[in-house]
């Protein structure tokens, strides 16, 4: 096989890669604290045996998040939160490792347990928190602390980090890390909001739109190169 084709078919391996990750931003544009991601590309220069030309390809090797704040809308409901800042709240994830998440979309299950939409349970600084049944008076301050009528209930759990691209998505609307964490100074909750997705649904789709004609484009080159080997075998058989 020509090295063209081998090139060309790295340039639509990546635009597959890019077209899963805008499809992705569109899916979840009204989803509650999501993030919209970028992939990242990379020149890879390859040494091939018995041609003194090095070759280029396409490498898509990690991805970026957009760490803009989303707009923060009015639902009136006690439980739920939105933070200001560049924190996150603490979560645990189903295998019981801890996670991170932008969404403050709440809610309590059967048996009085703060947990998010998919049911993972909002960590505070001892463990999960509970709200008793018959709590009217639910107050979440702007430090996080949760309170009712009788006293504090416990405190979220909020993070900073040294470096918000070592973020990495897990699912749930939740990320995970292994990258430096601070306290949160700069962050504070906002009760009864919820802040939304930062994609912008025009750009993802005219990013869309773009991919779809480089793929189309390399497709093109694709056939033309095989018209070619097919072309030139046919008169070699001939001689």
């Amino acid at each position: 096989m020509e090295n063209s084709i081998y090139i060309a078919l790295s340039r639509q391996k990546v635009l597959k890669t890019n077209m899963d990750i805008v499809a992705n931003n569109i899916a979840n544009m009204n989803t509650t604290g999501f993030r919209g991601q970028t992939p990242l590309f990379e020149e890879y220069i390859t040494d091939p045996t018995y041609n003194k030309d090095p070759m280029s390809f396409v490498l898509d090797y990690a991805q970026f998040q957009n760490t803009a704040a989303g707009s923060h809308e009015q639902t009136g409901n006690p439980l739920d939160v939105a933070l200001n800042g560049p924190g996150f709240m603490a979560i645990e994830a189903h295998n019981g490792d801890t996670v991170y998440t932008r969404d403050g979309n709440f809610q309590l299950s059967a048996d009085g347990t703060l947990t998010t939409m998919a049911g993972l349970r909002v960590l505070g600084s001892g463990g999960s928190i509970n709200i008793p049944a018959g709590s009217t008076e639910i107050n979440i301050d702007e430090k996080g602390i949760i309170s009712n009528q009788n006293g504090t209930l416990g405190q979220l759990q909020i993070v900073e980090f040294e470096n918000l691209q070592s973020l990495k998505p897990q699912g749930d609307n939740t990320y995970r890390t292994d990258g430096g964490k601070k306290e949160p100074s700069n962050t504070n909750v906002q009760q009864g909001f919820i802040e939304g997705s930062n994609v912008n649904p025009i750009m993802e789709t005219n990013r869309m739109i773009s991919i779809l004609r480089d793929y189309q484009r390399v497709q093109r080159l694709l056939e033309g190169e095989h018209e070619r080997l097919r072309s030139a075998i046919q008169k070699l058989s001939k001689v």
